[in-house]
Protein backbone atom coordinates (compact mmCIF):
# COMPACT_ATOMS: atom_id res chain seq x y z
CA UNK A 1 0.00 0.00 0.00
CA UNK A 2 1.34 3.33 -1.10
CA UNK A 3 1.84 6.01 1.16
CA UNK A 4 0.65 9.08 -1.17
CA UNK A 5 -0.74 12.54 -0.53
CA UNK A 6 -2.77 12.13 2.63
CA UNK A 7 -4.61 14.56 4.57
CA UNK A 8 -2.94 13.66 8.10
CA UNK A 9 0.86 14.19 8.59
CA UNK A 10 2.68 13.24 11.45
CA UNK A 11 4.86 15.93 12.86
CA UNK A 12 7.11 16.48 15.50
CA UNK A 13 6.97 19.47 18.05
CA UNK A 14 10.45 20.74 19.58
CA UNK A 15 10.58 23.38 22.28
CA UNK A 16 12.41 26.51 21.03
CA UNK A 17 13.99 27.87 23.68
CA UNK A 18 15.70 24.58 24.53
CA UNK A 19 16.90 24.90 21.06
CA UNK A 20 18.34 28.55 21.18
CA UNK A 21 20.19 27.94 24.76
CA UNK A 22 21.53 24.56 23.55
CA UNK A 23 25.38 24.74 23.30
CA UNK A 24 26.13 20.78 23.18
CA UNK A 25 23.92 19.23 19.63
CA UNK A 26 24.01 15.99 20.96
CA UNK A 27 21.99 16.75 24.61
CA UNK A 28 19.36 15.07 25.39
CA UNK A 29 17.71 17.50 27.11
CA UNK A 30 15.31 18.96 24.36
CA UNK A 31 11.81 18.33 24.51
CA UNK A 32 10.06 16.90 22.06
CA UNK A 33 6.04 16.16 21.02
CA UNK A 34 4.52 14.26 18.39
CA UNK A 35 1.27 14.82 16.93
CA UNK A 36 -0.33 14.69 13.46
CA UNK A 37 -1.65 17.90 11.45
CA UNK A 38 -4.21 18.35 8.79
CA UNK A 39 -1.42 19.77 5.89
CA UNK A 40 -4.40 21.25 3.56
CA UNK A 41 -5.77 23.50 6.26
CA UNK A 42 -2.28 24.35 8.01
CA UNK A 43 0.37 24.60 5.47
CA UNK A 44 2.27 26.86 7.54
CA UNK A 45 4.78 25.93 10.35
CA UNK A 46 2.91 24.57 13.76
CA UNK A 47 3.82 26.41 16.82
CA UNK A 48 1.85 25.21 20.25
CA UNK A 49 2.32 26.39 23.88
CA UNK A 50 2.98 23.10 25.27
CA UNK A 51 5.06 21.72 28.80
CA UNK A 52 8.13 21.94 28.31
CA UNK A 53 10.48 18.69 30.84
CA UNK A 54 13.72 20.44 30.70
CA UNK A 55 12.95 24.13 31.44
CA UNK A 56 10.11 23.32 33.31
CA UNK A 57 7.84 25.65 32.07
CA UNK A 58 5.29 26.20 29.21
CA UNK A 59 6.97 27.44 26.42
CA UNK A 60 6.65 27.80 22.49
CA UNK A 61 7.41 24.46 20.89
CA UNK A 62 7.60 24.58 17.01
CA UNK A 63 7.34 22.01 13.88
CA UNK A 64 10.90 20.20 13.15
CA UNK A 65 11.53 18.79 9.76
CA UNK A 66 11.56 14.85 9.47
Amino acid sequence: MARGKDARVTIILECTRCVQNRVNKDSIGISQYITQKNRYNTPSRLELKKFCTSCYKHTIHGEIKN
